[in-house]
């Protein structure tokens, strides 16, 4: 049976500046086969990061077989999570592009090694699960608000409230200025009970910095996580909202996210032309200390 110890720690989305610093920790543990629920759930828990990844290869078929789960309970799908797969993966069987099963979607992590994997340079790229939007309900959008205090004046209309979706359900709210960003606050079992009525994995917050350069925040209550310093999942679903409403991202954005926590950290999301497809989501990773 998989233990604490089989785990690899690994810190996805690293700063743009410096792959020495920042990054969102994940679990990731690849075995000949998948541990139960329970296990998986126990070993999530019991490490405490935002998500660990579980990854086996597929049966009768080519690939990866991944669950993902939080400390409070199993997520569709997890960005840096993937990312740092992505990574483990190329350490262990060289540089190439995996093929994943989630739970809902097939999708695919290209993961590069650059020195021999003990801290030294490693890059991934994820493709999303197939992306959607769609405008928030004045409810959810109010409650939202009234969870960090904002007020509706906070929020920049240019990238209305919406429900989006790259592999997980997210509410998206933009803020017309860096400072309300800066300042989010609310309380982590009022948020909880919010993200889980509706059904979404975290709200992103965000702010336009420029039509290609964006700051972002994103409470995780539903997993038991105050913030997430860097969200993959959460960043494809943003990617795929922007490109429906036609906002002018040139094909590819930046997001700047955990400068707030500390925790600097950088996503790339490359943006096709086709509603809803899928989204290219890249960073560098760096290896953590067990």
């Amino acid at each position: 049976m998989p233990t604490i110890s089989n785990i690899h720690h690994v810190a996805a989305f690293t700063s743009i500046t410096s792959n020495s610093q920042g990054g969102n920790p994940a679990g990731v543990l690849i075995d000949a086969a998948l541990p139960d629920a329970a296990t998986m759930q126990r070993l999530a828990t019991e490490l405490g990061y935002s998500e660990t990844v579980f990854a086996a290869p597929a049966e009768g078929e080519a690939g990866w077989r991944v669950r993902y789960f939080a400390p409070d309970g199993e997520v569709p799908f997890c960005g840096h999570a993937t990312i740092a797969l992505g990574a483990v993966l190329a350490q262990q069987q060289g540089d190439g592009v995996f093929a994943l099963i989630t739970n809902h979607a097939r999708i695919t992590v290209a993961g590069s090694i650059d020195g021999d994997g003990d801290g030294t340079v490693a890059t991934a790229a994820l493709k999303s699960p197939p992306t959607s939007s769609a405008p928030a309900p004045a409810a959810l959008t109010q409650a939202a608000l009234a969870l960090f205090g904002y007020h509706e004046n906070d929020l920049d209309m240019r990238i209305a409230p919406a429900l989006a979706n790259g592999g997980a359900g997210h509410l998206v709210l933009a803020l017309a200025s860096r400072e309300r960003l800066r300042a989010m606050r609310y309380d982590l079992e009022a948020g909880r009970a919010l993200m889980r009525a509706h059904g979404i994995a975290t709200i992103a917050l965000v702010h336009a910095q420029s039509a290609q350069r964006f700051h972002a925040r994103n409470p995780f209550a539903s997993g038991g996580v105050y913030e997430d310093p860097a969200t993959g999942a959460a960043a494809a679903a943003l990617a795929g909202y922007l490109r429906d409403i036609g906002w002018p991202h040139g094909g590819a954005i930046d997001i700047i996210q955990g400068e707030d926590m500390g925790v600097p950290c950088h996503l790339r999301v490359e943006i096709g032309d086709t509603p809803g497809s899928s989204v290219r989501v890249s960073g560098a990773v760096r290896w953590l200390a067990a």
